[in-house]
């Protein structure tokens, strides 16, 4: 680019490296921070244009209190890449960040990227999302690359939550592949997650269209088919046998679906949301019914329209 910018990466897990890579591949002057590096956060985030934030949903309040407390660039812009819910108050990433820096633009990225794919440079394609325009448009031409294509999009609460939300159902579609149900279950499985995702998404005021896009649909095929998922491995281990504490200390990183499904039964009990499949996901989770106990559930409720009209 002709125009490089200072890019703070907070986060140097798979994620965050593979962000940093792609930025720094396009010319643009890219920190990286992590708990364990040798750089303090305050002087990674210094005078940086870009600040983007791909730490595990538990460390983003924290984090962004911290940042808080820094000298930051009156124009930095903020961009999330965090799949998750904060279990206190039910915020999304890009709530904590926009509630810190009210004052700054807010970007949010998310698709189907599983980050070991990027990193071999195979093509894929995410979504930035942001009410401000010309942040997304920056944010898209700082990531784009001929293997990594970048769309924008005007809802920024509908793409957090695609790929929030698909991490619940992406449990359920490694139950389903570890207990061999076969094509018929999975992709009726899939299909109906994604009906959830909609009603969850419209409570939250996120519009319907965005879910059949990259970053609901999209991120919701991959992370349901791929091993690579660590949401996935969860549901698949499962259901071969591991009980979720097993499963958990053999995942490299983590698995944001687990934390995610307790704070959406939370909020479909008090809002009266339908969502079996993720209700289910809870109990297995919780350990009150085993993966085929779960099944049974959802296959013998009570029958009704494929829509409600």
């Amino acid at each position: 680019m002709t125009n490089p910018q200072s890019v703070a990466i907070l986060g140097a897990g798979a994620w965050g490296a593979s962000l940093a890579n792609l930025a720094a591949a396009n010319g643009h002057n890219v920190r990286l921070w992590s708990r364990q590096g040798s750089e303090t956060l305050e002087a990674v985030v210094r005078d940086a244009q870009l600040v983007l934030s791909a730490i595990s949903m538990k460390g983003v309040r924290d984090v962004a209190s911290q940042v808080q407390s820094f000298p930051i660039s009156p124009k930095a812009i903020f961009v999330t890449a965090t799949k998750g819910l904060d279990p206190q108050t039910t915020y999304t990433p890009s709530q904590i960040w926009q509630t810190a820096f009210p004052n700054h633009a807010v970007v949010v990225l998310s698709g189907p990227n599983l980050s070991q794919e990027i990193q071999q440079s195979l093509p894929a394609a995410t979504v930035v999302a942001s009410s401000v325009t010309t942040a997304s448009v920056l944010v898209q031409l700082v990531f784009s690359s001929s293997h990594f294509r970048v769309y924008t999009n005007p809802d920024p609460v509908g793409v957090e939550l695609g790929g929030t939300l698909k991490n619940v159902i992406a449990i359920a579609a490694g139950v389903c592949d570890g207990l061999q149900l076969g094509t018929n279950a999975k992709a009726a499985l899939v299909t109906r997650g994604l009906t959830e995702m909609v009603r969850i998404g419209n409570f939250w005021g996120a519009k319907t269209e965005t879910f059949y896009g990259l970053s609901g649909l999209g991120d919701l095929l991959a992370t349901c088919n791929s091993p690579l998922s660590r949401n996935y491995q969860v549901g698949y281990q499962m259901a071969r046998g591991q009980t979720l504490t097993e499963t958990l200390a053999n995942l490299p990183g983590t698995a944001e679906g687990v934390n995610t499904c307790e704070v959406l039964v939370q909020v479909a009990k008090q809002q009266k949301i339908n969502i079996p499949i993720t209700e289910e996901v809870y109990r297995l989770l919780k350990g009150e019914v085993t993966p085929r106990q779960a099944l049974e559930e959802l296959m013998l409720r009570d029958i009704k329209p494929e829509y409600d009209y």
